[in-house]
């Protein structure tokens, strides 16, 4: 091989290296806040949009969805598509300073108790006994911080209404107050305890015990917060998150808006599209979580005309009164 070709080769290969650099750094950051417990949703609609946009680096943030709603209304993060846990953090914490007027919920779940085959008791915990094996010496459990993360303050109503369930005074005091009781940011955070087995028993949505293959006990529907027939006994109970929102139970809903603080409409319309549109529904399926057969909406003249008109989104979007 001549000193000239050699040359040229080298040429050659610092192109393409400098090519595909600028490549990298002009595509375009697409960014996406979303509950922790949509975690593995969102990896798998992350790979879908990007083979679908080569020009987009989508980034995922997860948080606890008040925390995500929190980055965006008060501290203005960068976000073109908030997805959470609780359509309620966006009429929260973003609608009262403008930085959104509607939302989608999209999808319903149910809290479970999560457990391995290294918990202990786990042979004989159950539905109507779980309250107990909780409050046994030794036994530890946990769920997210309700100040961050609805996980948490879920896991705080299903405690209030297993009290009243299950005609036991003092209960929810007793578990509240357990010094056996762990609180992470994250409902998520819980997984890793559980199968290290520095955790016995976490409160979890219950496709994400599914999702982690962890064994759960499944809760009477009128404690679950999953069955809308039990909505007028979800609501009989409520917390009091620090600043002094109160939460007042009732079924669970995800949701999903474009915030102000976008940079990128037309992505984020796309990528709404993806997440609702058929190929998403069976992406989120697949993963055990439900989607709604009708999504709910507080304004649905306030949703983006290409989703009102898409027809696998609009026909399912109706406005609801709570």
């Amino acid at each position: 091989m001549t000193l000239f070709t050699v040359i040229m080769i080298a040429i050659l290969v610092i192109g393409v290296g400098i090519s595909i650099y600028y490549f990298q750094i002009r595509k375009i950051r697409f960014t996406v806040l979303h509950a922790g417990s949509l975690t593995v949703h969102m990896e798998e609609f992350e790979e879908v949009f990007e083979s679908e946009h080569p020009n987009v680096d989508v980034i995922l943030k997860a948080y606890g969805s008040r925390q995500a709603a929190m980055q965006v209304a008060e501290l203005k993060e960068e976000c073109d598509v908030l997805a959470v846990a609780d359509y309620g953090v966006i009429e929260e914490l973003l609608f009262p300073k403008n930085m959104a007027t509607w939302y989608i919920a999209f999808a319903s779940n149910e809290i479970c108790i999560a457990f391995t085959n290294s918990s202990k008791y786990a042979d004989e915990i159950n539905a109507t006994n779980w309250y107990e094996i909780l409050l046994r010496n030794g036994v530890k459990f946990g769920h997210s911080d309700p100040n961050l993360d609805p996980c948490g303050y879920r896991a705080v109503i299903v405690m209030k209404l297993a009290e009243k369930y299950y005609n036991v005074p003092g209960l929810f005091d007793k578990l509240n107050s357990s010094e056996n009781k762990i609180i992470r940011p994250k409902s998520v955070e819980l997984i890793g305890l559980l199968e290290a087995g520095e955790l016995d028993y976490a409160f979890e949505y219950l496709f994400v015990a599914k999702q982690h293959n962890l064994r759960y006990v499944q809760l009477p529907p009128n404690i679950s917060l999953g069955d809308w027939k039990c909505a007028d006994y979800y609501v009989t109970v409520n917390v009091t998150l620090s600043g002094g929102t109160v939460k007042v139970g009732e079924p669970i809903l995800y949701g999903v808006t474009i915030p102000s603080t976008c940079k990128h409409r037309d992505l984020a319309i796309e990528f709404i599209k993806l997440m609702l549109g058929e190929r998403g529904r069976q992406i989120f399926v697949d993963r055990y979580l439900e989607p709604l057969d009708t999504y709910l909406t507080n304004n649905i003249t306030s949703i983006p005309t290409e989703l009102r008109n898409d027809p696998e989104i609009g026909s399912r979007l109706q406005q609801w009164e709570k």
